[in-house]
């Protein structure tokens, strides 16, 4: 049976990211503990990357932290940084997919997570990291397929997507702005489709 040609993946993929601007930074502004939890980011945009540290760090690289947050107990600060996209990142984003998130492993091995529109800008990315010898190694593989008959094909597609990138998490990982301009939807569009298609479910349930 062919696979459908807009059929969406969701991606996770550990990579030995050598080239990771984020992580050059860090090292650069002698910030030696920390957890890079998150990356995101969209074609033509910069990359934003979320770490986590202790206060005593921070002191290194202030300005270079657009968002801080400390947590209740003080131990711990959040803080988002900027910086150009990295190969890895580029070659994502070059093939219509979005980074849903990112997480530093272990030394320069970091955990992709991205959705990919059709198998064919899946297999770019594969085929480009492949090229440029990199080393990677496939975690999961998710394919959406239509299951429900109490949705339209369309609503079902957007709500995995907004459910593979944190839309219904708390707090949100994505904004609905934020969606919309991934899935090249308008804003009042997409929540209509939300709207309509949760309305569908829950009367299907109910």
């Amino acid at each position: 049976m062919s696979q459908a040609p807009n059929e969406p993946y969701y991606v996770a993929i550990e990579i030995e990211n050598k080239q990771c601007k984020g992580l050059r930074m860090l090292e650069n502004a002698g910030i030696e503990k920390y957890a890079l939890i998150d990356i995101r980011g969209v074609h033509g945009g910069p990359t934003r990357h979320l770490i986590k540290m202790p206060p005593d760090e921070i002191k290194n690289a202030p300005q270079a932290f657009t968002e801080i947050q400390t947590s209740k107990s003080g131990s711990i600060i959040s803080a988002w940084f900027n910086s150009d996209g990295c190969n890895i990142c580029n070659t994502i984003f070059a093939n219509s997919s979005f980074l849903v998130s990112a997480r530093h492993v272990k030394g320069i091995k970091i955990v992709y997570s991205f959705v990919s529109p059709s198998p064919d800008a899946y297999q770019k990315i594969i085929s480009s990291l492949e090229n440029q010898d990199i080393r990677f190694k496939v975690l999961e593989v998710g394919k959406f397929k239509p299951r429900s008959k109490t949705l339209t094909e369309k609503q079902e597609r957007v709500l995995w997507i907004a459910l593979k990138m944190g839309f219904f998490e708390y707090p949100r990982k994505i904004t609905m702005l934020e969606l919309s301009k991934r899935l090249g939807i308008g804003l009042s569009s997409l929540s209509e489709i939300l709207r309509r298609g949760l309305r569908r479910l829950l009367e299907d349930h109910f």
